[in-house]
């Protein structure tokens, strides 16, 4: 028999043996689940981007595997133009030896709210409504009103404006369910690169409704007749876990007492008590600055950009991005991205459609705004997009006594004249892009997607010079960096000036509340902090979090 002593060392042996053959176990399951995952990209011609047997022929080449030896799942779809031919590249999640499990759907998290304490949000695009999803996820009610219509009805005001050069202020393409997003092209596409707070609203529309490629391509995009569908989907999950939603329901009045929201008033009639309120009317509400500014609540100046809509055949932009003409079937329409420095102003493209159409996105009469929408198979003859220039507070004069208003001033501005100096309808005046460069009045104006209508007016004069002498030489770099974009089949149609808000509702960085009014929380592009369907999204997300805690805390 062993001694005590003896035993004692026998078993730290054993102790120590265990050990060591738990952690080479350990370890070596670690090393086999990774290289029981990996990522890998291929490249394939446009006639094979939905072949999966010939792209999975293409990973067990990589892998030096049989295709039936694993598993993939395609994570990014890209296509990369930079040489002839053009050709997708395809990223894949592959795995040997086993299937990940599916997640969870999103809104299997949501619980009945309906007694649940409420949250009042003013406007019902993606800030307010994605908002309204996190809330409800949260555990709280929330409870929206937006001046516009549903998404359905709003249909026939965009009518109106284009057919016949009506104006409903509070239904149009930037007021209504959906937001300005919804009849305009529906582009997913953010700069943030916080994938994960990407993926989740990008999840959400899926589960409502959009195709699951948004999820997959580096360019996601649902199409202005597919995305009012999702919304009202949205709509309908808000109503069905005991949140509500109000159309027609105007904010008129905030109620405040001691530095504190109490209440709102809606259409001038009903106040509705609140503690908390979300504040994300998007970036064309000017009543809304008007009421902050009047009772005095804080608001400052912010920078935004003004330019025109430069529309070119799509064929010529097909011709010059994937150099072949006409573009293969597997291709869609081609797009650009364009930006250039002239002196100390950025001049740069924005909210490019390609297939798609201009419209008109006045919110007043009065005034000529343009906008660019596509659908969903983007096969429009025409490409289209904002070309606009940076306009900072300082560079404006004659409207300091606006005060922290004095952009929003000369945005409105803009718009007005370029109205007045039509016949009083929705058309727009518009030069060949040559013209506009030689400063010349076209003698004709080519065929076009603005229903309304286009004629010929010297818009080198009625811009503005600080509009206008940036984007004539602008014009002329891009034509050297795309070569065929500076071409009389080119038209120019103003204004573009309804890129981002002109007006920054301020919020504390940390707790996303106003920082004179408690319980008021600006929230999306309308107060600043977003440029797109997806960042407005992303930034309801963060407001709904940060009321949660807020009211956690009260």
């Amino acid at each position: 028999m062993y001694s005590s002593i003896n035993s004692q060392g026998v078993l730290e042996d054993i102790y120590q043996d265990l050990y060591r053959i738990l952690y080479l176990c350990c370890f070596l399951k670690i090393e086999a689940r990774i290289l029981m995952y990996q990522q890998v990209e291929i490249k394939v011609a446009p006639e094979f981007v939905s072949d999966e047997a010939y792209q999975f022929s293409l990973i067990g080449d990589s892998l030096g595997m049989n295709p039936s030896a694993f598993s993939a799942r395609l994570v990014k779809r890209s296509i990369d133009a930079r040489r002839f031919p053009a050709h997708y590249l395809l990223r894949f999640d592959v795995f040997t030896d086993m299937v990940p499990d599916p997640e969870p759907a999103l809104l299997s998290e949501f619980k009945d709210v309906s007694e649940a304490p409420e949250v009042l949000i003013i406007g019902a695009g993606p800030a307010g409504y994605f908002a309204a999803l996190d809330l409800i996820a949260l555990g709280l009610k929330p409870v929206i009103f937006d001046r516009g219509k549903d998404a359905q009805t709003r249909r026939r005001d965009l009518r109106a404006i284009q057919q016949f050069g009506i104006v409903n202020p509070d239904s149009n393409y930037c007021f209504g369910e959906g937001g300005a997003g919804t009849y305009s092209d529906g582009k997913l596409y953010t700069r943030s690169n916080k994938r994960g707070e990407i993926l989740r609203p990008l999840k959400l529309l899926v589960e409502h409704g959009a195709s699951p490629d948004i999820l997959v391509d580096a360019h996601p995009h649902i199409g202005s007749n597919k995305l009012p569908k999702v919304i009202a989907n949205i709509r309908e999950t808000i109503l069905h876990h005991g949140g509500q939603v109000h159309f027609d329901a105007k904010l008129t009045d905030i109620i405040l007492r001691d530095g504190e929201v109490k209440a709102v008033r809606i259409n001038d009639k009903k106040e509705y008590k609140c503690d908390t309120l979300i504040l994300a009317t998007g970036h064309s509400a000017r009543d809304i600055f008007y009421l902050l500014h009047q009772k005095n609540i804080l608001i400052e100046a912010k920078a935004f950009a003004l330019g025109v809509r430069i529309e070119h055949p799509q064929g010529l932009i097909d011709k010059i991005q994937y150099k072949q003409s006409p573009r293969s079937e597997h291709l869609p329409a081609s797009s650009y991205k364009l930006v250039t420095q002239v002196g100390e102003k950025g001049v740069f493209s924005f909210c490019m459609c390609p297939g798609g159409l201009i419209v008109p996105s006045a919110t007043s009469p009065g005034e000529l705004v343009m906008n660019g929408m596509s659908m969903s198979r983007r096969d429009s003859p025409f490409a289209n997009s904002g070309t606009v220039v940076t306009v900072s507070e300082g560079e404006v004069k004659g409207y300091d006594d606006a005060g922290p208003l004095k952009l929003l001033e000369y945005q409105k501005m803009v718009e007005q004249s370029l109205f007045d100096k039509g016949d009083g309808s929705q058309k727009a005046p518009g030069q060949r892009l040559t013209d506009f460069f030689n400063r010349k009045i076209s003698a004709s104006i080519q065929e076009n997607s603005y229903i309304p209508g286009v004629y010929s007016a010297p818009l080198h004069k009625w811009l503005p010079t600080m509009i206008y002498e940036p984007l004539r030489q602008a014009v002329k770099d891009f034509g050297r960096k795309m070569n065929g974009y500076f071409t009389e089949e080119a038209l120019v149609v103003a204004t573009e000036s309804r890129t981002s808000s002109p007006v920054r509702i301020p919020r504390d960085k940390e707790s996303l509340m106003h920082p004179q009014v408690r319980g008021l929380f600006p929230c999306g592009e309308g107060a600043g902090y977003a440029g797109g369907i997806i960042s407005a999204a992303m930034d309801g997300e963060a407001v709904a979090k940060a009321v949660a805690n807020y009211k956690t805390k009260r």
